[in-house]
């Protein structure tokens, strides 16, 4: 299962030796992903994977990625995101917490 998208740090631009390296890969939108295995079993090259289910409100990793890096008045979307099951615990109260602001504000 698909959980979180996979954020870069400050050592991709040290590796690339540039400074902007992670502004340039979120611009990607190809941030990549952690995966959660729901039933252990084994994967090898040129295996492939297929979609057995998807969130009823269809939010993607990349969804989550833009409203965690720069997308943040959405109100809409955080609520679903503080929502998502998928999403690790500390993921979730992160954009509750950006959801509450976004009510009082």
């Amino acid at each position: 299962m698909v959980t979180q998208p996979r954020l870069p740090c400050y050592k991709l631009g040290i590796r690339f030796g540039r400074p902007d390296m992670v502004k340039r890969f979120l611009a990607s939108r190809r941030t990549g992903f952690y995966f959660r295995v729901l039933q252990e079993g084994e994967v090898g090259a040129g295996d492939t994977l297929e979609l057995v289910s998807r969130d009823d409100n269809n939010i993607t990793v990349a969804n989550i990625t833009q409203l965690y890096t720069r997308e943040q008045n959405n109100p809409e979307l955080l609520h679903q995101a503080a929502q998502l099951e998928a999403l690790p615990e500390s993921w979730r109260d992160y954009f509750q917490e950006q959801s509450r602001r976004q009510d009082v504000n």
